[in-house]
């Protein structure tokens, strides 16, 4: 079964140093941590601050192409976790077909942003990740890189990317 979810917050695991999105189902208290690269914590902060660069990243580019191609994401699913790996699928829709490829969930959610597609959790990821979150939405890392970290995203500004 599917769970739609919300992305309750990023932030930074004082440990190695890797950006964390959170993501928490509508439904329940349940919420799923996932370890994802710098450059794609960057992506998604950008898609839900609505920053507009002066030149398009790679996933705005792929939503470019893909509107040319008539093509639209519908939805997300972040599917499944083996090896403390999680597995994502990307499902479009074409004028002519329906189709799905597997990707990294953080490029699947920051592609999902940029579509204001829904983001679906698998039960699966759900029992196998584990982390009740009660009424709590928000996931702060009070750590001094948590604090860095949240403050970039803060003051996250097309600027700092420079021009190309």
């Amino acid at each position: 079964m599917l769970h739609k979810a919300i992305i309750a917050g990023l932030t930074m695991d004082p440990e190695s140093n890797t950006p964390i999105i959170i993501l928490k189902s509508e439904k329940t208290d349940q919420a799923v941590p996932i370890w994802i690269g710098l450059l794609e914590a960057t992506s998604i902060a950008a898609a839900l601050k609505k920053v507009n660069f002066d030149r398009p990243m790679t996933h705005d580019l792929f939503k470019n192409l893909s509107e040319q191609m008539d093509i639209i994401v519908s939805k997300v699913e972040i599917c499944d976790l083996r090896n403390n790996t999680y597995y994502a699928q990307i499902h479009f829709l074409s004028m002519d077909a329906t189709f799905s490829i597997d990707a990294r969930p953080s490029d699947a959610i920051a592609i999902a942003l940029r579509f204001d597609a829904p983001i679906f959790l698998d039960d699966r990821v759900i029992e196998k990740s584990q982390i009740p979150m009660g009424d709590k939405t928000d996931i702060a890392d009070e750590s001094e890189d948590g604090k860095k970290w949240a403050d970039y995203l803060e003051n996250l500004d097309p600027e700092d990317f420079g021009k190309v």
